[in-house]
């Protein structure tokens, strides 16, 4: 990979994990306003190691040692910090089993969000599928019952790998609803900062999914996922930090994250079988489509500018 290539997938991977993480922002802040000085600085500065270091470097090596087993768990921890080009190579050999069950979880991921979430409609034909939420079980039944078929006629682990995807969706799906109910009460409760800390970091762990799984639509290579990564949830933390009111003022970012998730979902799964996918092509997408939906954001907040 040149160092134009390079560039471009790490900036790529840090705006993808910044946008696809403003739900994320957004739960940390309210639940932060709500706790004492000491352990809000507390979280903010051993939160970041967690969450960069711990959660985003052991996952992507987690997914690496589940995708190619015949590395081992030593092989694994090499292939996520060295450059060893057998160990590439078996990776290479394995990413088919890969990308199917991670682009099976983010297009399930963008069509619960079109069916099924409340948000800001950016298109007009957002307004149409959420009204018909009641679709979204067999769209992503029927999604599912085609990937497998297909891949399973290319190799068995592609087509388990496709379901384990699915069920991952539906898991952290959970999660995330749990958690924003958990949210609400926080809010009002009485319960200690150290509570709060702990719910804070479980929340980074189910939101941080998103963002690994859609980083190997970018690269195979976990340093670099773990570089951009870092870098995006390093981004978000400010955000987090400094001005999440204005963050909130731009409606349609989550859109821009959604329709990225989409796009490198479809990447991934071409890719998975045996459709060849430029490796510039996950980054550009994402700028552009973020970049429109950003600049949509700007002229809607602009419209309706904040009240002082």
């Amino acid at each position: 990979m040149d160092v134009f290539a390079l560039v471009l997938t790490v900036a790529g991977l840090s705006l993808f994990e910044t946008v696809s993480s403003i739900d994320n922002a957004v739960i940390n802040a309210e639940v932060l306003s709500t706790m004492r000085e000491r352990a809000r600085r507390w979280f903010l500065r051993w939160g970041i190691l967690i969450a960069v270091f711990l959660l985003r470097g052991v996952l992507p090596w987690v997914i690496v040692w589940a995708a190619v087993p015949s590395l081992g768990l030593f092989g694994s921890l090499t292939a996520t910090f060295s450059s060893d080009p057998s160990v590439l190579a078996a990776i290479e050999r394995s990413a088919p089993v890969l990308l199917v069950g991670a682009g099976t979880f983010l297009v399930f991921l963008f069509f619960h969000w079109l069916f099924l979430e409340p948000k800001n409609f950016g298109l007009r034909s957002e307004r149409f599928f959420f009204s018909q939420g009641v679709w979204f079980y067999a769209v992503v039944s029927v999604l599912l019952a085609v990937i497998v078929w297909y891949a399973q006629q290319l190799d068995p682990l592609m087509g388990f790998s496709a379901v384990v995807g699915s069920t991952a969706f539906f898991i952290t799906h959970g999660f995330k609803q749990n958690a924003e109910q958990a949210e609400q009460r926080l809010l009002g409760s009485g319960l200690s900062d150290v509570s709060k800390v702990f719910y804070l970091e479980v929340i980074d762990a189910t939101f941080s999914i998103d963002g690994v799984l859609g980083a190997f639509a970018f690269t195979l290579s976990v340093p670099l996922i773990l570089l951009g990564n870092g870098l995006g949830a390093f981004v978000v933390r400010q955000v987090t930090i400094s001005n999440i009111e204005r963050i909130k003022r731009y409606p349609y970012l989550k859109n821009g994250a959604m329709y990225s998730i989409l796009v490198l979902g479809i990447i991934m799964l071409l890719d998975s079988f045996g459709l060849h996918v430029p490796s510039w092509l996950s980054p550009l997408t994402t700028f552009v489509i973020v970049g429109y939906f950003f600049s949509k954001s700007v002229a809607a907040a602009n419209s309706n500018p904040a009240p002082v």
